[in-house]
């Protein structure tokens, strides 16, 4: 028997004109909570860089990576035509539309930046910053689901979900993703990153692997996006962003845990 949802309103609360929505929420929560699991780790170290100061000052820098990347990521993988012919219609951030592949690729630049300018280890940095990112997705997959929105294919399913303006039970996606990519990934990263002795971006290269794997999976559950479908009848954008998650991951791994002079401490 499928479950009924009730519609929770997007808005968590109000104070006169200011309106405060759950999916800011859930994004402040995950910066905060990941910003401090981070401080947390570069603790372990403290000799070594990044330390407390440099993870505060990055803060800043993944904030922008996240906010930018996934907005042009959205842009550039899903909706490309629709914003050629309306260009401003793309810096309309809080009308919603972003891709995590994009943010991962603009935190990925912003780590490059940061380490380059301020001479840290960019894979101790990016270890720390990928061990911290699950979190992050987690409250944002609930914010997802809250809004009702990124919901799953159709489902007869004892879980399935009537979602608000959909006619048929749902997958509960976004539940899925949060449980996958968020918890489960969060304790396969929390275990590799206290191992003693392990190499420099292996954490890293887990996480593109693990995130690449589990998305990749939930996609065949996952509605496709209304405005690209399937490719060729069979793939999901998704899937088709997760390959070279997976594939850079495993290169990552493969190069880092050759180098005898690359190890974590």
């Amino acid at each position: 028997m499928d479950f009924d949802i009730f519609q929770i309103d997007p808005v968590a609360f109000a104070i006169g004109p200011l309106v405060i929505r759950w999916y800011a929420l859930a994004y402040l929560a995950g910066f905060i909570l990941g910003w401090r699991y981070c401080l947390k780790l570069a603790a372990r170290a403290p000799d070594m860089r990044p330390n407390a100061t440099d993870i505060d000052d990055f803060l800043t820098w993944a904030v922008i990576g996240v906010i930018l990347g996934g907005r042009i990521g959205y842009v550039l993988f899903y909706q490309l035509d629709y914003y050629i012919d309306e260009p401003i219609e793309a810096l309309k951030i809080w009308r919603g539309g972003m891709s995590f592949h994009g943010g991962v690729l603009g935190v990925m630049l912003a780590m490059i930046g940061f380490s380059i300018k301020n001479k840290i280890p960019l894979l101790r940095l990016s270890d720390i910053i990928c061990a911290a990112a699950p979190i992050g997705l987690f409250f944002g997959r609930i914010a997802n689901f809250i809004n009702a929105e990124l919901y799953g294919r159709a489902s007869n399913l004892p879980w399935a979900v009537k979602f608000p303006n959909v006619n048929e039970p749902r997958h509960p996606s976004q539940i899925y993703e949060a449980l996958l990519e968020g918890l489960v990934l969060f304790i396969i990263l929390y275990v590799l990153i206290r191992r003693p002795n392990i190499s420099a971006g292996v954490v890293s290269g887990a996480f593109l692997i693990g995130y690449g794997i589990f998305r990749a999976m939930i996609e065949f559950v996952r509605e496709p996006d209304a405005q690209i479908g399937l490719i060729g009848g069979f793939i999901s954008m998704g899937q088709i962003l997760c390959l070279p998650m997976i594939f850079g991951g495993l290169v990552i791994i493969f190069i880092v845990t050759r180098s005898k002079c690359n190890k974590i401490t």
